[in-house]
């Protein structure tokens, strides 16, 4: 049990750690999961949606900590209590979301590792049988410093967090997971090969049979029956293939000009995935950004999900030389963590990505 223990509390504590840390590095992405989560349609808690960068903030610093102090051996009983509680709280998320389809992607690890539903629940499980582990044997869960070693550590792990979640929201994540990382190209990203794996789809297709309702089961052919055909309910039961970006669209009155777009030499995006929830204080520093792009020979345009009247009234408003194209505000979300945020692509690669904090640091 002492050693079943030791290991438990080491797994334990560094996946906490390591869990909180990558959320801790883009915590706006953590926010926007949990805003899913608290939609309408899944857990209908609407009230939460605007407090969501608070609670995500909250909840992966606590992660972080609980880890921490779990390795350190300090305040045992509150640490296991906290972490039960904890992986309580994210089993059932994970489980409601894989059983009923909610949200297909916890955001455990952040875009770091991608887990489906299923995989996060089963994740859980396991964490919480370690934790039990835990619980029964933590008289075994022995301090590894002093009382006041143990303290001074949290209370730097608990500054450095802060300093570090400042940071990153104040400008971009210090490391970027996802498929719109500088040097990454967008057009090779949205590229599907040939001998990609394809959905499998099963087909329960619904017949009269002599006045009797019968259902036959097929991957597509339609059934050779003799009856009369009532409905078909079609379910993927194996994903296909995903391009890293599957939903990049640069349009303009219905018309995607992304494929020419992107062949740009010379192409600066400006993007605000809401202009209602954008810093408009940043807008005379992009109207200068614009001015030395063009100088330069560049292309400058503007792309949000917000409709014409919107980008029609910041254009008038700050004289912006440039026009807006509309662009999924999930995928702008993704793209860049600022609103707004500023792209440098140069024939589909992206060079150069920053928050408006930063637009200072752009060189054209």
């Amino acid at each position: 049990m002492k050693y079943l223990v030791a290991f438990s509390r080491i797994f334990v504590g560094v996946l906490f750690i390591f869990s909180g840390f990558i959320k801790l590095n883009d915590p706006l992405g953590f926010s926007f999961k949990l805003e899913e989560y608290f939609s309408e349609g899944v857990l209908n808690l609407p009230f939460l949606v605007p407090y969501a960068l608070a609670i995500a903030l909250f909840v992966v610093i606590f992660e972080v900590l609980l880890g921490v102090m779990l390795l350190l051996g300090f305040r045992t009983k509150f640490t296991l209590w906290s972490l039960l509680l904890m992986i309580i709280s994210f089993t059932f998320l994970t489980f409601y979301s894989a059983y009923f389809n909610k949200v297909t992607d916890c955001g455990c690890f952040g875009d770091a590792v991608n887990l489906t539903p299923w995989g996060s629940f089963t994740k859980d499980i396991v964490l919480l049988v370690f934790i039990v582990i835990l619980f029964m044997g933590q008289r075994f869960v022995k301090p590894i410093f002093g009382s006041n070693t143990k303290r001074i550590i949290t209370a730097v792990s608990l500054v450095i967090c802060i300093l570090f979640a400042n940071h990153v929201l104040r400008h971009l994540p210090v490391i970027d997971f996802r498929p719109y990382k500088i040097g990454a190209n967008i057009r090779e990203g949205m590229v599907m090969p040939e001998d990609a794996q394809k959905p499998v789809f099963e087909y329960a297709w619904k017949f009269n049979i002599d006045g009797a309702e019968k259902v036959i089961v097929t991957q597509g052919d339609y059934p050779s029956v003799e009856g009369e055909f009532i409905d078909v309910e079609t379910t993927e039961i194996e994903k296909g293939y995903e391009p890293p970006i599957h939903d990049f669209t640069i349009e303009q009155d219905g018309v995607d000009y992304a494929p020419e777009l992107l062949k740009e030499p010379k192409l600066v995006m400006i993007i605000s995935f809401d202009l209602k929830k954008s810093n408009y204080k940043a807008y005379p520093k992009v109207v200068e950004m614009i001015t030395k792009a063009k100088n330069k020979g560049y292309k400058v345009i503007g792309m949000s999900a917000s409709g014409p009247e919107q980008t029609d009234a910041l254009v008038k408003k700050f004289n912006l030389d440039t026009s807006f194209y509309f662009t999924d505000e999930t995928a702008l979300k993704t793209i860049v963590r600022s609103n707004p945020g500023v792209l440098v692509v140069e024939d589909g690669t992206i060079t150069q990505k920053v928050h408006f904090n930063d637009l200072n640091a752009l060189k054209f």
